[in-house]
């Protein structure tokens, strides 16, 4: 359709657009805009023109604004990028603050912005850079921490802004601060921090010599840019640490090149000792380093495998002693002996040499330590997860089994609950104290080589281990109490659960587990039986009153499930045959006369039972669980009338 036949409300409205696309294109101020309007009522034209014009105006802004908002973003979007360049191309750090400070002022089109560091030697913060300054009072400000708006940006470490200073009662005033900002002739200020990891180390200001509110976008930015020089700041002081350790290197190197061979063989062993610690290396592979380097045998010794008073004596001195054709050097940290390490027939040692060992022994200490701490960190992580099970304060299935992936533990699997406990305990409390750590660093080793868990509770150690192919309760707390006694060179009482499987859909079965394997402990305590492991399957009848779930079935089914399987077989009366025989007082003739058969059956049946309940079942023990099986046996056959 030609301009000439389009509708007139058409033609008004892309008539009245066409100035303000004009204004657009060469980027006009937002007064300029009016402009067009202005003129049409000037002219007289059409009020459907007017309100045509009216309505592109509005739209144009709009467009404007959003076109002004996309640049806006795009220069801030730039400037980050420059400075984060800056930062990767580090070289002066006063320069990449000063960049980072001037773009911050640029960006959001204050008066002034400046930054301040925090100095702990002196317990103040003090102005690292100013950009718009004019105030040299304002520049050598140092402040004391907690004043102003900056001490309370640094102390609840979130950005603060206000648009009066004067008049803002929200931080402490002090004269000195006051005196610089009004020198400066501030009134509006925005401080957001700067902080390496949870630490406040500084604070990035903005601020105006007018009232002024800052947009949520501007404080923003301003974070950014704190962020930058945070970053900034932090890899300037990693590069200086870097730098000093590299010359305390270099000047290390440069001794030792000035010294003789034995002191290169001193720099050999100190290279292959370092190699050892960052590939992770350990006791054996050092002692194994060191025996090379000095060309004899050096050995590692836990405490008490070297003669006390040779490793006491170089304890004492600080370095490695002579004793007999043997040196020693011991092996500790903070005052805690962790054993020693012994040159074997070597007599003659230099003194370059002897520090060879000595140093070899400070590495071993180090690698021991690490070792313990990765050790008891894994070990608080495996109790923390089985705290969580035993109070069921976890019930997200999904992340029990994840945390249970981490400790290489699989909670869906069958497992047993185990309750450890000493059978004696030592008065004195730091004695007993000492056993207790003892029992559960043992413990806790078995868990990590079983894939299981293992905590402390109640006195003593609970474990979750997994039942393996071939493993009853019983033999898993008998192997357990084994292995945990002669760990901790005392008896250890273990008490089992019944297995439980599907933990990580079922927390709670854990709690329950445990309080059947703490009733067997108790159990076997009161039966004497210290040193020993059990479950509540190995108490016959009691099992029951041990038992959390009260298997019933299984009870019978270990006591007379021999002679419940041949009734069902050969269709045979050995169960009324027994029920008869028992209600009879054992009397086999009496026993006839109540089943009206002959004398010589009872005989045969009775023989029939010895042979599938064992030569003992007539003991007083067996006559009481079997008749209790019987009992069970035939109510839970009656079943409900």
């Amino acid at each position: 359709m030609s301009r000439d036949h389009m509708p007139s409300a058409e033609r008004s409205a892309d008539s009245a657009e066409a100035p303000f696309l004009e204004l657009l294109a060469r980027g006009a101020s937002a007064d300029a805009y009016e402009r067009p309007v202005l003129l049409a009522r000037a002219e007289g034209l059409p009020d459907g023109h007017v309100a045509a014009l009216e309505q592109a105006k509005l739209l144009a802004l709009s467009v404007r604004a959003e076109i002004e908002g996309r640049r806006r973003r795009e220069a801030e979007l730039s400037a980050l990028f420059e400075t984060a360049h800056d930062l990767a191309g580090l070289r002066d750090l006063d320069a990449v603050l000063r960049a980072i400070v001037q773009r911050a002022r640029l960006l959001l089109g204050t008066d002034i912005a400046y930054l301040s560091l925090n100095d702990a030697a002196r317990g103040d913060t003090y102005m690292r850079v100013t950009e718009g300054s004019v105030a040299a009072r304002f520049q050598q400000l140092r402040l004391g921490m907690g004043e102003g708006l900056g001490g309370l940006v640094a102390q609840t470490a979130r950005p603060y802004v206000t648009d009066d200073y004067f008049k803002d009662e929200r931080f402490r005033h002090t004269l000195t601060i006051d005196a610089g900002v009004q020198d400066e002739g501030l009134v509006a200020i925005l401080g957001v921090p700067l902080m390496i990891g949870p630490q406040v180390i500084g604070v990035l200001f903005a601020a105006d010599r007018r009232a002024r509110v800052f947009e949520r976008e501007q404080i923003a930015l301003l974070g950014s840019f704190a962020a930058l020089a945070a970053a900034a700041i932090d890899s300037a002081n990693a590069l200086t640490e870097t730098r000093s350790a590299l010359d305390r290197l270099g000047r290390a190197n440069e001794i030792i090149r000035d010294r003789s061979a034995v002191i290169e063989r001193a720099s050999d062993v100190h290279d292959r000792l370092a190699e050892l610690v960052l590939r992770g290396g350990g006791v054996q592979d050092v002692a194994a380093a060191v025996s090379e380097v000095l060309g004899g045998t050096v050995e590692f010794t836990e405490p008490g495998g070297t003669p006390p008073t040779a490793v006491e004596a170089a304890r004492s001195a600080g370095h490695a002693v002579r004793h007999g054709e043997d040196w020693v050097v011991a092996v500790a940290a903070g005052g805690e002996l962790l054993g020693a390490l012994v040159l074997r027939g070597h007599p003659g040692l230099d003194p370059v040499d002897q520090r060879t060992l000595e140093r070899a022994a400070m590495v071993t200490s180090l690698l021991l330590l690490a070792r313990r701490s990765a050790s008891e960190a894994e070990q608080r992580v495996r109790g923390e997860l089985l705290d969580d099970l035993l109070d069921a304060r976890d019930r997200d299935p999904g992340l029990l089994r994840e945390r249970a992936a981490r400790l290489h533990a699989d909670l869906d699997g069958p497992h047993v609950v185990l309750a450890a406990r000493f059978d004696t305990v030592p008065d004195d409390a730091g004695r007993q104290a000492g056993a207790r750590r003892r029992l559960w660093s043992a413990a806790s080793h078995l868990a990590a080589t079983r894939h299981g868990l293992a905590a402390t509770r109640d006195g003593g150690t609970v474990l979750l281990l997994p039942l393996g192919p071939g493993d009853t309760a019983t033999s898993l707390a008998r192997r357990t109490a084994n292995e945990l006694g002669t760990a901790v060179q005392e008896a250890v009482t273990v008490g089992a659960s019944a297995p439980v499987d599907r933990l990580a859909a079922h927390p709670e079965a854990v709690a329950a587990a445990y309080t059947e394997g703490r009733r067997c402990l108790e159990a076997l305590h009161l039966l004497g039986r210290a040193g020993d492991g059990a479950a509540a399957e190995d108490f016959g009848f009691l099992g029951l009153l041990l038992a959390g779930d009260r298997d019933i079935s299984g009870f019978v089914g270990r006591t007379i499930g021999g002679v419940v399987a041949y009734d069902e077989r050969r269709g045979t009366d050995l169960l009324r045959t027994l029920d008869a025989y028992f209600a009879s007082g054992m009397s086999p003739a009496r026993t006839k006369d109540a089943l009206h058969v002959h004398v010589n059956t009872v005989a045969q049946r009775l023989e029939r039972v010895g042979r599938l309940l064992g030569d003992d079942w007539q003991s007083p023990s067996r006559i009481l669980e079997i008749q209790l099986a019987l009992r069970l046996h035939r109510l839970s056959s009656e079943g409900p009338h």
